[in-house]
């Protein structure tokens, strides 16, 4: 068997193996692409809710005054901070509250994941570590063995030394260009 036979073989296997984490990869790379549209992971859903003014003083106080008016147990509590003498917020595991200690104005911030894109935005990030780490490693490893061989399945004027050579300077030129202009910019 020839050359061209084995590159054609490993370039058409590898990229039926791959077609289940292109697709990964490249959904969750579009919906983190936009993440400054939309939070790409999570929906966020906000209700305002309103408790009896609190006339304590001390954080603990507040505390001890504001946990029970929220029906939130103290073990619920992940954490919390007064980012001015007015505001209390409160972390629980889905969910913020942030209150306004001198009307009882309370914004509740519940977040959810997005079905699918959740997980898959968490495999594009990494956020698994460990054994993904090289899994993902193995991907883009195999994407370059794709584009070496992809250039030499086709041979003749609509191979490499044809339309091909400009399609490939096509695809170095545009993100080259868009860098020299974006550093320009």
């Amino acid at each position: 068997m020839n050359w061209r036979r084995w590159n054609n073989i490993i370039h058409r296997d590898l990229a039926y193996f791959l077609v289940g984490m292109t697709l990964v990869y490249s959904i969750s790379g579009i919906a983190v692409n936009h993440r400054a549209d939309w939070n790409p992971s999570y929906e966020r859903q906000t209700d305002v809710l309103t408790i009896e003014p609190t006339l304590a003083e001390t954080k603990e106080e507040i505390l001890a005054d504001v946990l029970p008016k929220l029906h939130i147990g103290a073990n619920d509590l992940r954490n919390s901070f007064r980012p001015d003498a007015e505001t209390l917020q409160l972390f629980l595991e889905e969910k913020s509250y942030s209150v306004d200690l001198p009307t009882g104005t309370v914004i509740v911030e519940v977040i959810h994941p997005r079905p699918v894109l959740h997980e898959l935005n968490q495999l594009h990030l990494n956020a698994p570590k460990g054994v993904w780490t090289y899994i993902s490693d193995f991907f883009a490893l195999s994407l370059i063995v794709i584009a070496i061989t992809g250039m030499f399945v086709l041979k003749g004027k609509n191979g490499l030394v044809g339309r091909g050579a400009w399609f490939i300077a096509a695809g170095i030129i545009v993100p080259v260009a868009y860098w020299v202009y974006y550093l320009n910019s």
